[in-house]
């Protein structure tokens, strides 16, 4: 870019409202969940037991984890989308599979071993690679426009770190559908498609997110 070109660019700039970052990714997840939510509605259901899942030890599980999933990576996100981010340990993103692993390890503990196996498969495992990624296109979407607003100084983790968020939110609403509650299922399964859009999300990063 030429001098005069770069100081038109930047004088436009200046004249521009300054957004907070915690605003963009704020609004960037809402929209994004919004449009899930409405994804979900047209194509899906809860499953029919919902209101007695709601006292189940798996369901709560697998719905908590996602939870914690995604409210770590949002709180990740605002930090890194930032030129030059404070230091803040990433270790919040394993508070998620430390409670997922916990419930894995009672599971193998107060079931019979020769039940693991159908435990571990499940009755819905394409299901549940199809359709977290699908619901979590949205909530990914929204969040790179609202990054690319922004300045992350690691554009790749920026983007694997929207993937989580948007991971977590489609495994959430995932989870309302899915009659598989066991925690080995969960552990498999739904991480196995969360890593598949964070992957997603952390290339595309690279791309999208340079500045």
């Amino acid at each position: 870019m030429k001098t005069e070109a770069l100081i038109r660019a930047l004088a436009s700039d200046a004249g521009r409202p300054v957004v907070p970052v915690s605003g963009l990714v704020a609004t960037g997840l809402c929209v994004g969940a919004a449009v899930s939510l409405l994804l979900f509605t047209v194509m899906l259901r809860p499953r029919p037991d919902i209101a007695s899942a709601l006292y189940s030890p798996g369901f709560c599980l697998k719905i908590l984890a996602a939870v914690c999933l995604s409210a770590t990576a949002m709180t990740l996100l605002g930090v890194l989308a930032r030129p030059m981010p404070p230091s803040r340990s990433l270790r919040l993103l394993t508070l998620a599979p430390l409670l997922l692993l916990a419930g894995v390890a009672i599971e193998l503990v107060a079931i019979p071993s020769d039940t693991w196996y159908l435990r571990l498969i499940g009755r819905n495992a394409p299901h549940c690679l199809a359709l977290i990624p699908l619901l979590a296109m949205a909530p990914a979407a929204c969040l790179f426009a609202a990054l690319r607003r922004a300045a992350p100084a690691r554009p790749g983790l920026a983007g694997a770190v929207i993937g989580l968020a948007a991971g977590g939110i489609g495994a959430i609403l995932y989870a309302l559908t899915c009659p598989d509650d066991s925690p080995l299922f969960v552990a498999a399964w739904y991480s196995f498609a969360i890593v598949i859009v964070t992957g997603a999300c952390s290339m595309a990063g690279r791309r999208w997110l340079r500045w």
